[in-house]
């Protein structure tokens, strides 16, 4: 009765052995959806790697690597408890909240309604921030987030949770506004927080004219997929910065196209 398929004997698959695959699918689909743009899904990716081999070589019989894996693999679930305590805690946040399979931009299992990025919508106005910013030399660090949002850097900043206006941001890196120093974030429709503190990129290749805003830019989209958008302050120009590289000297209809195609997919 709950078996669903039985060819030559070689073939059995019941209902709850269909339930649990799928099960384990979704749990798996939702992780990887969770430490995606973050420096995490590189281990994540490397915890999976090493358990593929272990189960390799232990279809071998390698018995001394077999053992060697294995204690890794028992022994590294406490490290992993460490390493993703941000992950595992927004995770468990997002299983305790009632409305995410009303919420239209969430992903339910393997489907997901195709809609434009709030952010869409603001372009325009970021834009014209930033080229009269740069038109007054007002150096600005912008950073907005996709995937990843940016948490444990909004904590560093203050909360403003406003609209996003040309106005506001022009007001908020105004030289004598007390929340012009660091960066402010973006995410959806909405700056959430300005006077953030971001991580100083160490590449070495990195030019010497560089300031601490680029250098800021380049070291958080090195971390997470989040874009970023340094106005300089000595040269007036504006440059973007994406996955650790930065787009230079970019006018502000090259900014306005690119951030269409950037949250537009």
């Amino acid at each position: 009765m709950f078996h669903l398929l039985t060819i030559s004997g070689l073939f059995d698959l019941k209902i709850v052995d269909l339930v649990d695959i799928i099960l384990f699918a979704i749990l798996l689909y939702e992780v990887y959806t969770l430490v995606k743009g973050t420096a995490a899904i590189r281990i994540f990716i490397g915890i999976i790697a090493v358990y593929l081999i272990w189960k390799v070589v232990k279809a071998f019989q390698m018995q001394l690597l077999s053992e060697i894996f294995g204690q890794f693999i028992s022994v590294g679930v406490i490290a992993l408890i460490v390493v993703f305590q941000p992950e595992i805690r927004q995770f468990l946040l997002m299983l305790g909240n009632t409305r995410i399979i009303i919420n239209p931009r969430r992903r339910f299992i393997f489907w997901k309604i195709k809609i434009n990025d709030p952010i869409v919508e603001n372009i325009d106005a970021i834009v014209i921030a930033c080229q009269k910013m740069a038109e007054t030399k007002t150096g600005a660090l912008i950073v907005i987030a996709r995937e990843s949002q940016l948490r444990s850097f909004v904590q560093t900043g203050q909360i403003i949770e406003s609209k996003i206006s040309d106005l506001m941001l022009e007001t908020i890196f105004f030289k004598n506004s007390p929340l012009h120093d660091g960066a402010v974030i973006i995410s959806g429709d909405t700056i959430i927080a300005a006077r953030c503190i971001l991580p100083v990129s160490k590449q070495d290749n990195i030019p010497s004219w560089y300031g601490l805003r680029h250098r800021a830019a380049i070291g958080l989209t090195e971390k997470s997929d989040a874009i970023a958008i340094i106005i300089s302050e000595e040269r007036g120009t504006i440059s973007c910065s994406v996955e650790g590289k930065l787009k230079e000297r970019l006018s502000p209809a090259e900014l306005s196209d690119f951030l269409v195609n950037a949250f537009s997919k």
